[in-house]
């Protein structure tokens, strides 16, 4: 899975998770990987991109 195939509505989804784990402060971001994976029921290599997307976006989502 590439940031090509990534469904808009999954990654706007994990986007809002994501969002909230880290508002948490309960996990190093870098981690977040199998937290998304047992979340969303994709593989460890879906949410890895999916993490890195979020990551890759983020400034921009939040206007930094």
């Amino acid at each position: 899975m590439t940031t090509d195939t990534i469904d808009k509505n999954l990654q706007d989804d994990v986007n809002s998770f994501l969002d909230h784990l880290r508002e948490s402060g309960s996990i190093n971001m870098f981690g977040a990987a199998p937290y998304v994976a047992d979340a969303f029921g994709v593989s460890k290599y879906e949410a890895r991109d999916l993490v890195k997307n979020w990551m890759e976006t983020f400034g921009e989502r939040h206007g930094s």
